[in-house]
């Protein structure tokens, strides 16, 4: 994957995000995200929006950029969504891919947070879509699911502080249409390990199985079709990051 591919897919979730949100309206309630509604959900996304564009600007040695509390008013805070969407897609479009700036992950470049910016727009449309109740109208393309279960798997569920963890044992992630799979092995105490499944007829703790769609929202801990079997709490694990 590519900038080019992840600012492309940034700029189709965002332009359904934004349908989806004026359809359902501000006061909707947002069943996968307990506590929100719509507008603070979008004031969540326009945030993030406002740290990846200082991110952006910023050195990788600098800390971690501050941001301003989205407005109150949901006609103001669409709009500024939308200025910080329109400003990230110029930033993300000019700068230099491979320039390091800041970031919470490994890839401290525009096009780590290219990536980055795609799938949390992805799902927050999602998000959206559930509180509208037309999220069965939507299948994510493939080639973008597996790139999100690949992300949670590889670069976000390692993130934190693991010294306290007591999973152990592994979970195979099988995304059949995209012809992907991972393995994650969990040690007590220890951050997880994501590679690839090495041959045929390996055990695991735990499989989760279906199309990249389906993995994806399963991983991000969406309601989900793909199947799991084995240890169900242990699958649970990078859904609970």
């Amino acid at each position: 994957m590519d900038r080019d591919f992840h600012l492309k897919a940034f700029q189709e979730q965002a332009d359904a995000f934004r349908r989806a949100v004026l359809q359902a309206g501000p006061d909707a309630p947002v069943s996968t995200c307990p506590g929100w509604d719509v507008r603070r959900m979008t004031g969540h996304l326009a945030r993030v929006y406002a740290r990846v564009r200082a991110s952006l600007r910023s050195g990788p040695g600098d800390a971690r950029p501050d941001v301003p509390d989205a407005p109150a008013d949901f006609d103001a805070l669409l709009s500024w969504w939308d200025e910080l969407r329109g400003e990230l897609v110029s930033d993300l479009s000019t700068m230099d891919p491979g320039r390091r700036v800041w970031a919470f992950f490994d890839d401290a470049t525009p096009t780590g947070w290219a990536r980055r910016v795609a799938h949390e727009t992805a799902i927050h449309r999602l998000d959206a879509e559930l509180a509208l109740g037309q999220a069965h109208d939507l299948v994510f393309d493939p080639e973008l699911a597996a790139d999100g279960i690949d992300e949670m798997l590889t670069v976000l569920l390692p993130l934190g502080d693991w010294s306290a963890g007591e999973h152990d044992g592994t979970v195979l992630y099988h995304a059949a249409d995209a012809g992907r799979a991972w393995l994650v092995t969990y040690r007590p105490g220890e951050r997880p390990e994501t590679g690839a499944p090495a041959g045929a007829g390996l055990e695991t703790g735990a499989t989760v199985a279906g199309t990249a769609d389906a993995v994806y929202r399963r991983v991000w801990g969406r309601p989900s079709s793909a199947s799991v079997t084995g240890d169900t709490a242990l699958a649970g694990v990078a859904a609970g990051r």
